[in-house]
């Protein structure tokens, strides 16, 4: 019986070798780019997803509803924060049992205040009327959210609303 060799040994500092370490970097590298476009475009999904649910059915919106409905997008978590608290209140030695999911809430808060305050909300578009709003209807699928139009509302100026 002849003995069968198993793969070929390749030496550490070969060409072959960097060639290898090359390609998986590069294919590591390509793939936690999509992942990381992938959670952007989940999160701005989500994001125009609560703010078709929310919009009022009434043809214009004036100023203080868009700032209404901002800020009742900005504090959408409180009822949760809410319970949290209560459960922390009560539970005895686990008073920092949800920590983790109360710590990314004030994360989210805090950075998408900022992101209002500063450089502006992207959000659907407001001034669309009653009819064009259902023909412009988003369902969650990432294919679809490209034919959104998305208006970027600026602080609080809202005198200035540039379309994307």
């Amino acid at each position: 019986m002849k003995h069968r060799p198993g793969p070929k040994l390749v030496h550490p500092n070969s060409r072959k070798t960097k060639s290898i370490c090359k390609n998986l970097k590069r294919l590591s590298t390509r793939q936690k780019s999509k992942q990381a476009h992938q959670m952007k475009q989940n999160l701005l999904g989500e994001k125009i997803l609560w703010f078709q649910d929310n919009l009022p059915t009434n043809d214009k919106l004036t100023k203080t509803q868009i700032m209404e409905l901002i800020e009742n997008y900005l504090h959408r978590f409180d009822e949760e924060l809410e319970q949290i608290v209560l459960k922390q209140s009560v539970g005895g030695k686990r008073q920092r049992q949800h920590a983790s999911r109360e710590d990314s809430i004030m994360h989210t808060k805090k950075h998408e205040r900022e992101e209002f305050e500063t450089c502006g909300i992207v959000a659907v578009d407001m001034h669309v009327t009653g009819k064009g709003r259902n023909k412009k209807s988003y369902f969650g699928d990432p294919s679809q959210m490209k034919g959104q139009k998305r208006t970027l509302t600026i602080g609080q100026n809202l005198e200035s609303f540039t379309s994307r």
